[in-house]
């Protein structure tokens, strides 16, 4: 039995061959024929491409519009182009050439900047292209900036210095960070449910973030379901898992300015989380005393470099 199957199969691939080459040579070629490799649009995107042109053209004549394409200047695209080149960039064969790093990262920040889909991006790049190159890139980009600019504290020294640059623009001693969540809208995943609804109405994501002092992100969360409040994705992050191992090695309490009694370092944050040892949030209801209010107003005042950052870049 194996053998005939295999005869059959091996004719079966013959007269294809045959009907494939009669239809060459008829100028009609068959639908699983490949008469070429790369169509001849497609070929000129190295020199006519929308990306690379227009890259080229705004970087020297118009600055403010390469901001309003790329959300960065060219300065920043530069430096971030040598940061990923090598890491997005693919080798050329003999059939073809790879598209270029320019290309790819220009893609990914269009991408990024505005949301547009596959289809609307693929100019002289194939739509499937394009959805290899943002999954490729967005990789790229997070493994070469988050040594560099998402750097956890790792010892007791770096947390002190951070809680001395608080206190020192902000006026709150003993913070180590300000913390906040942001609701990323997005299409619902099919059979979802209600999964990722949120109180807004809205299917989201929710990105949680700590700041320091000098609106630098020091750890970001993001992916969980927009079902779940700001508090309960904090109840799941590492972050929290590790400060209750006392892995992140933060400080011992130490007594406030002009005070005796040991207080412990904290985060600051809103109505959404949950009040503990090392999350500092407002006093909620009325008839607040005069000094509650004060906490308010500083912690508040401490606590919108989070808001700031997050309003911006979301």
């Amino acid at each position: 039995m194996s053998s005939s199957r295999t005869r059959k199969r091996k004719l079966a691939a013959i007269v294809l061959g045959i009907q494939c080459l009669e239809a060459m040579e008829d100028g009609e070629p068959h639908s699983k024929c490949r008469r070429i490799w790369i169509s001849d649009f497609i070929r000129k995107r190295d020199t006519d491409g929308f990306h690379v042109k227009l890259i080229t053209e705004l970087s020297s004549g118009d600055p403010n519009k390469f901001r309003e394409f790329l959300r960065m200047n060219a300065d920043n695209y530069e430096e971030l182009l040598k940061l990923v080149s090598s890491r997005i960039s693919k080798m050329d064969t003999s059939f073809r050439k790879s598209i270029s790093a320019t290309q790819r990262l220009a893609v990914i920040l269009r991408f990024l900047a505005t949301g547009e889909s596959f289809r609307s991006l693929a100019f002289r790049i194939p739509q499937c292209t394009i959805s290899s190159i943002v999954l490729e890139c967005l990789d790229a980009i997070y493994n070469a900036l988050a040594p560099l600019y998402l750097k956890m504290p790792s010892n007791e020294s770096e947390w002190k210095s951070i809680a001395e640059k608080f206190n020192d623009r902000w006026h709150f001693p003993n913070c180590l960070g300000a913390m906040d969540g942001k609701h990323i809208i997005m299409v619902a995943p099919p059979n979802s449910g209600s999964v990722y609804y949120n109180y807004k109405g809205t299917h989201s994501i929710v990105l949680l973030a700590i700041a320091d002092a000098e609106y630098r992100f020091i750890y970001v969360d993001v992916g969980c379901n927009g079902r779940v409040s700001h508090g309960g994705v904090y109840n799941k992050c590492s972050f929290a898992n590790a400060m209750e191992k006392n892995k992140l090695h933060i400080p011992q309490p130490v007594p406030l300015p002009q005070r005796t009694t040991p207080v412990p370092y904290v985060l600051v944050a809103d109505d959404a989380f949950a009040l503990r040892p090392n999350i500092m949030k407002p006093y909620s209801g009325r008839g607040l005393t005069s000094a509650q209010r004060v906490f308010n107003f500083r912690l508040s005042h401490t606590r919108r470099i989070i808001i700031i950052i997050i309003v911006t870049e979301g």
